[in-house]
């Protein structure tokens, strides 16, 4: 919990209490789901049932980010935390406490594209012997008017604490109205899922005539007199309820007493899909786990640019369909692709793919097809409006979370950060300050990558160009660049890029060019400097960004005399005698040696007026074993 502050204490639900907390490191704002467990087996066997969630990829289902166990001392607990997506758009339970205030039907279109997109999610758990356990509408949160996830997949662990259930139930009797009569038992199958499945539908359908009360009590009564059904589906018919045929047919076989009695998730599916509503519905697709045909799909994509992204706007939530229409963007012909895009529609093609973050192909070819887009504007129009920064950044800070080690994703991440960086006028900062710590952290997790290493420092210096790390960061992003340059010397753009960040660190921290000058663990960056210019001594390139590094490190008075007990003052009297054409390049060298030279010989006035000091340790000479081998 400790890179978490706690924002807020939502109410408590069946299992835990919720928190709204905020990363410290990335300003990212999630909830953390408390539960409190009977003992140390009882967190690890819920532990071990909860870790395969972690990997679940559907566009339909907020997975669990991060699951760790903790003491909390105070009270003498020990407590599950479950790291979840923070929403704030409402969920199921918001839309339906409205309308029945309102005394109000749900829009029939909402209803079937918001029913088809539960259905699917919930299909792909069943598929994978997953089962939801806490289905109920609260835990169906709104993205968007048109998109809905699944929240809150529970445990059969967490799920049969009996004392617990009893103590919630009471304080709120709604709580368990949803679950189905041998989920009260803490029996637990897939059909347990259809039942509450079956009572979330049979609340969108009530919605004009029950109120809160009323729908609890039904919700209740059916499971020990079924009987109580037929009358309510009678209203739904009379009142001419949007989708009241298909209900009345579905409900009394997802509410069966016995669960062998209910349907299968593939049932219900097939079932809703021969309503009429539902298959006119442009979403009717959605309501079929079957992936659509390939030469389906290439047939619907036939056609001009515009008709490609109504297909993608129509099977959002199909990820075969996505891929299909991306790739075929990516091949069209420029003047087919009506370059220049405007904002509005780079902001639709990410809010489309952002359903599919978790699918590292549609990532990678999304970042292309950005790549071309913004790259063709730009050449275009150097002065052209690149959509908005923070939008498209969010997007690739959480396809890098992702897939932290797809190389391929990391060079088009950094590719369309340089893009719209470029615009130093106008770029928002702000969202790139929080993309430093998904960087280090993937560069931490693959610390012999060096393909990784080299995209890596690639953004980092980016960032600390933009003064986009945290003074926080500083030493830790110091660390890893020294150590990439160590993984992978014989990589020129990895050396330049290490360079350059450092130094950008470096002109505006002192602490920044203690770490890369001072003596720490038997190595010194300064060694691994002197090294670096005997691979690279014929690249004017190098030799300069090395210069440049080496100007801002003799510019701290405390440096020097790491420097020249370091051998820098005869590193840079070779590079400044052998480079005499770049002004550049001598700038930065004449800089390094007057500063050398004003610290060996001090004005005897700025002596006096300085207080004495303890002097200063001197470095000790270069270890036996070189830093590495070129």
């Amino acid at each position: 919990m400790e890179k978490y502050q706690i924002l807020k204490e939502c109410s408590p639900g069946a299992l835990g209490v919720n928190l709204v907390v905020e990363e410290m490191e990335t300003d990212t704002k999630y909830v953390i789901k408390q539960v409190e467990c009977i003992d140390e087996h009882h967190a690890n066997e819920a532990l071990e049932e909860l870790m395969p969630l972690l990997k679940l990829q559907h566009p339909n289902i907020s997975l669990y980010h991060e699951m760790f166990i903790m003491w909390n001392s105070e009270i003498s607990s020990l407590f599950l935390c479950l790291v979840m997506d923070y929403t704030t758009q409402g969920t199921f339970q918001t839309i339906m406490e409205s309308k029945r205030k309102m005394s109000e039907n749900i829009d029939s279109e909402w209803m079937h594209t918001m029913l088809s997109q539960v259905l699917d999610a919930v299909e792909y758990l069943h598929q994978l012997n997953i089962i939801h356990r806490n289905l109920k509408p609260s835990n169906i949160a709104l993205i968007n008017d048109n998109y809905c996830k699944l929240q809150d997949l529970s445990s059969q662990a967490l799920m049969t604490h009996e004392a617990k259930w009893n103590v919630r139930a009471e304080e709120d009797p709604c709580q368990k109205s949803w679950m189905a009569p041998e989920a009260l038992k803490f029996s637990f199958t897939c059909k347990s899922d259809i039942w509450s499945l079956g009572c979330i539908i049979l609340d969108m359908a009530t919605c004009s005539f029950l109120n809160d009360t009323e729908a609890m009590h039904l919700r209740k009564g059916i499971r020990h007199h079924p009987g109580s059904l037929k009358p309510i589906l009678k209203t739904m018919e009379e009142k001419q309820i949007p989708g009241a045929e298909i209900f009345c047919l579905l409900l009394p076989f997802m509410l069966h007493i016995k669960p062998s009695d209910r349907l299968a998730i593939k049932d219900v599916i097939r079932i809703t899909f021969m309503s009429t509503s539902f298959r006119n519905s442009c979403v009717a697709l959605n309501m079929h786990r079957q992936a659509v045909p390939i030469f389906i799909t290439d047939v619907l994509l036939e056609g001009n640019m515009a008709n490609v992204l109504d297909v993608m706007q129509n099977f959002s939530t199909r990820p075969e369909v996505q891929l299909r229409a991306l790739n075929k963007l990516l091949t069209m012909p420029e003047e087919d692709l009506d370059l220049p895009w405007p904002t509005e529609l780079v902001e639709e093609l990410i809010s489309i793919m952002k359903q599919h973050e978790r699918i590292l192909d549609i990532l990678v070819s999304t970042c292309s097809l950005l790549l071309r887009i913004l790259g063709q504007a730009l050449a275009q129009d150097s002065e052209a409006e690149i959509p908005r920064g923070r939008f498209i950044i969010s997007f690739l800070m959480n396809a890098l979370r992702s897939h932290p080690n797809s190389e391929r994703l990391i060079t088009l991440v950094y590719n369309l950060l340089t893009i719209i960086s470029s615009q130093a006028a106008t770029v928002d900062k702000e969202p790139l300050q929080k993309f430093s710590p998904v960087v280090i952290s993937v560069l931490a997790k693959h610390p012999e990558d060096v393909e990784i290493a080299e995209a890596g420092c690639a953004v980092l210096w980016l960032l600390s160009l933009l003064g986009c790390i945290k003074e926080s960061q500083f030493e830790k992003v110091v660390e890893l660049f020294l150590r990439s340059i160590q993984l992978g010397p014989d990589r020129v753009l990895l050396v330049n890029n290490v360079c350059r960040g450092l130094a950008s660190l470096a002109k505006v921290s002192e602490l920044v060019a203690f770490k890369v000058a001072v003596l720490e663990e038997g190595s010194s960056g300064l060694y691994l400097l002197q090294d670096i210019y005997e691979l690279y001594k014929d690249d004017p390139e190098v030799v300069e960004n090395l210069c440049m590094l080496l100007a801002h490190l003799a510019s701290y008075k405390e440096i020097l005399p790491e420097l020249e007990s370091g051998g820098i003052k005869d590193l840079v009297r070779v590079i400044r005698g052998r480079f005499t054409s770049s002004l550049e390049l001598i700038s930065y060298a004449d800089t390094v040696l007057q500063a050398l030279e004003a610290a060996a010989h001090p004005n005897p006035l700025e002596q006096q007026l300085e207080p004495a000091s303890e002097p200063e340790a001197k470095v000790s000479s270069p270890p036996q074993d070189p830093i590495f081998q070129p």
